[in-house]
C-alpha cells in the first residue's frame, strides 16, 4: 500500500468516527450538544483536523442524513423483500419506516427536519437520498391505481408516514393505536 493509499483510508476512518460519533452524540443528547468543540474532544482530534472534513455542523448533518438515508433504503428493502403481496409489502413497508424513524430519531431529523445542505427532489439530489425514495417507490408504484403517477403517490403515502412519525414522537397520538393506524393506512390510502 502506497503512502497516499493509506492517508486515503486514515482520512476516510476519521470522516466516519466523526459522523459517528456526530450521531451518537445526537441520538443521546439532540442535536444541540453537537458541536464542532465537543465532536473534536470526543474523537481526539483538533477542531482544524475536523473542519479539514467539514465546513461545520450543517454539513455533518448531511452526512448524517445520507448514511441514514442508505440505512432506511436498505431496511424497507429487506422489509417489503420478505412480505408476500402488494398488501403484505405495503404494511411492511409503513412498519419499517414508522421503526427506523422511532429508533433513531436524530437521524431522522437530519433526514427531515434539520438542513443538512442537501437538495431534495431536484436533479442534483444525491444518490442515497434518491435511493430511499425509490426503495418506497418499488413497493408503492405497484399499488398507486390506475391513472395516479407512481411517484405521486409515494409522495403522498411518504407524507403520511412523515406526519405519523412526527406526530407519534411528539406525543400527539395515542400511543395504543399506532397499529390501527397503519392499518388503515394500507387499507385506505393503498388500497390493498
Amino acid at each position: 500500500m502506497s503512502v497516499q493509499e493509506r492517508k486515503q483510508r486514515e482520512r476516510a476512518e476519521r470522516e466516519r468516527l466523526i459522523v459517528a460519533t456526530a450521531r451518537e452524540l445526537a441520538e443521546q443528547q439532540g442535536w444541540d450538544a453537537v458541536t464542532t468543540r465537543r465532536l473534536a474532544e470526543r474523537i481526539e482530534y483538533s477542531q482544524p483536523v475536523l473542519y479539514s472534513h467539514f465546513r461545520g455542523k450543517r454539513e455533518i448533518i448531511g452526512a448524517v442524513a445520507l448514511q441514514g438515508a442508505a440505512e432506511l433504503a436498505t431496511a424497507v428493502r429487506a422489509a417489503t423483500s420478505a412480505a408476500d403481496g402488494p398488501r403484505a409489502r405495503v404494511a411492511a413497508l409503513a412498519r419499517t419506516y414508522l421503526d427506523f424513524a422511532a429508533r433513531n430519531p436524530a437521524v431522522y431529523d437530519a433526514l427531515f427536519q434539520l438542513d443538512g445542505g442537501l437538495a431534495y427532489a431536484q436533479e442534483d439530489t444525491p444518490e442515497p437520498l434518491k435511493d430511499a425514495f425509490a426503495a418506497l417507490l418499488e413497493t408503492l408504484g405497484e399499488v398507486a391505481g390506475d391513472g395516479v403517477p407512481p411517484g405521486l403517490f409515494t409522495e403522498v403515502f411518504w407524507a403520511a408516514l412523515h406526519g405519523l412519525a412526527t406526530l407519534t414522537r411528539a406525543g400527539r397520538l395515542l400511543p395504543e393505536d399506532a397499529e390501527p393506524r397503519v392499518e388503515l393506512l394500507v387499507d385506505r390510502l393503498a388500497m390493498v
